[in-house]
């Protein structure tokens, strides 16, 4: 391999590059807009359930409870039906997602140190929200009842448990989100790019030249593959620095860590891409067929929407082919976690492995021989 004939492929591919105004809003301006609207549109957060309490006993610590669901911002207390047969039917219309029931007599119960049964309804069409809103209302419910206690003087005897979350203390979804979008993002970005690589020589006639040309197979596929690199590298830098600046996610890694990483899962990424070029005969075609290899396994079976351990067995074991699943590890270890080589090295293997199957593969299928 001859590094000089490898870095005029590279300078050749980057002019080409600056004269496609495609591939240009493809490289730089869709990065940032996928960041932006998935890490808006992608959110576990559950806030402002609409609620209706059905207040069955009508006193002053009745209308606490409801109060304190009101206040604890993931609740809006909008109704308050008369009936059963009332509450049932804004469930039913979506007027409400949960009805608070307060049975009768809950003041007295109170008073007298009884176990009282509060009933919270959820819609359950919405599985996602009503587990959330069932969780909510029975630590509103827990914390209630311990105010009271406290109030009381009588503070209940036995163990109680404390709970404290690491790595993202707020449980926001965003913490989560955006991490995981570099991975998935880079993931289609980079194999979008060069999967129009070669195949734009033969649209174009230009195949026929470098076929002329003594340069071999792999000093094209590296040499095309070159600029795309340092692209990816900034698109993440540019997703991350969206990341921590717009939606807040903290960055607790080494970012030379990052970058190195991101450089192995590039390689394969953009491997893929060569290698889709290599056998497509249109631009089209290509970008199709990278879409179809990147984009549903990048976001269904990386574990970045979806835990890898709830899958089938089956499709756990596809889960191993798709790179963004260890660079999804590999963005939410460093920034969330700052976590380091230590603990990624198992990550980075399989992301060489893939880097290197990858561009062995593109090059193997690439020939520079003229269709006829």
């Amino acid at each position: 391999m001859d590094l000089h004939r490898l870095l005029a492929i590279a300078r050749k591919e980057a002019i080409q590059l600056r004269r496609d105004t495609r591939s240009l809003i493809l490289a730089f301006v869709l990065p940032l807009f996928m960041v932006l609207f998935f890490g808006y549109a992608i959110s576990w957060d559950v806030k402002d359930i609409r609620l209706a309490v059905l207040d069955q006993d009508g006193t002053r610590a009745s209308r606490e409870l409801a109060e304190a669901f009101q206040a604890s911002g993931y609740f809006t207390v909008v109704e308050h039906p008369a009936s059963y047969r009332e509450s049932d039917r804004q469930l039913s219309t979506g007027g409400v997602r949960a009805v608070l029931v307060i049975p009768a007599g809950y003041e007295r119960d109170l008073a007298t140190r009884r176990d009282v049964p509060v009933q919270l309804l959820l819609d359950g069409s919405d599985a996602n929200t009503a587990t959330i809103a069932s969780n909510y209302a029975e630590a509103i419910v827990n914390r209630h009842s311990a105010q009271i206690l406290l109030l009381g003087r009588s503070i209940p005897e036995g163990a109680t448990a404390e709970v404290r979350i690491w790595y993202n203390e707020t449980l926001a979804s965003r913490n989560m989100v955006v991490p995981g979008l570099v991975a998935v993002i880079m993931s289609i970005i980079a194999a979008m790019l060069t999967s129009m690589t070669i195949a734009r020589e033969w649209e174009r006639g230009t195949m026929e030249q470098l076929a002329s040309t003594p340069v071999r197979a792999v000093e094209i596929v590296l040499g095309k593959l070159l600029p795309y690199l340092f692209i990816g590298l900034f698109d993440v830098a540019v997703v991350v620095a969206v990341g921590i600046v717009v939606f807040e996610v903290p960055f607790h890694g080494s970012a030379l860590l990052l970058a190195g990483l991101s450089f192995l899962f590039l390689l394969g990424a953009l491997g893929v891409g060569i290698f889709i070029s290599s056998v497509a005969d249109s631009q089209i075609f290509a970008m199709q067929a990278a879409m179809v290899a990147t984009y549903l396994p990048a976001i269904l079976l990386s574990g970045f929407l979806f835990d890898i351990a709830g899958m089938p067995i089956v499709l756990q074991g596809i889960t191993f082919l798709i790179p963004a699943r260890y660079f999804v590890v590999v963005t939410r270890g460093v920034l969330l976690k700052g976590v380091g080589a230590g603990v990624l090295w198992p990550q980075a293997v399989f992301m060489l492995v893939f880097a290197v199957v990858g561009l062995t593969l593109a090059t193997r299928v690439f020939k520079k021989e003229i269709k006829v």
